[in-house]
């Protein structure tokens, strides 16, 4: 029995050790700590440039309206888009939409109204190495990134804003 115990123990080890390796590297994701790649997206609405949004603390969003967890954090987006502006915080939310109409219908239906653009052709989030949804980096006033976000995040969580105000 005993030795069943130490096996099954050391399984669980190994998988432990497994799980965190494939957390951390050991090195920082790209981009942190270098210049932001600039882009500019032309939709229907508007045409966006990422460097004329300098001298803010940047929240670049890349999502899809066909993305569950991208869905679920938006209303969190919002929220602290509304409760940072005035710190000198703006969320850039690029969607990879093709369709037109689905966005559009989704920025209207989920009263979304932050700097959102539509990048049909996916160019914006290439040029990050984004190509799973949502992905969000944070950009500091002077154009580095400082922080990658993967997956939905809860943006009114005190961490978070404490980290914003931060920059």
């Amino acid at each position: 029995m005993q030795r069943i115990l130490r096996f099954s123990g050391s399984i669980v080890t190994v998988l432990i050790l497994l799980a965190l390796s494939a957390c951390y590297s050991g090195t920082r994701p790209p981009r942190i700590g270098t210049a932001a790649p600039d882009f500019t997206v032309h939709d229907s609405d508007r045409s966006v440039t990422l460097s004329q949004l300098k001298g803010q603390v940047v929240v670049l969003n890349f999502w899809a309206t066909w993305c569950p967890p991208c869905i679920e954090e938006m209303p969190s987006l919002v929220e602290m888009q509304q409760r940072m502006k005035a710190k000198g915080v703006t969320v850039l939310a690029v969607s990879v939409d093709v369709d037109q109409s689905s966005y559009q219908r989704f920025l209207k239906d989920h009263n979304v109204n932050l700097l959102s653009v539509r990048d049909g052709d996916q160019k914006s989030n290439q040029l990050y190495g984004t190509f799973k949804f949502p992905e969000t980096y944070i950009i500091d006033r002077n154009g580095v990134v400082r922080r990658k976000f993967i997956g939905a995040v809860d943006w009114t969580e005190p961490e978070v804003i404490d980290f914003l105000n931060k920059l």
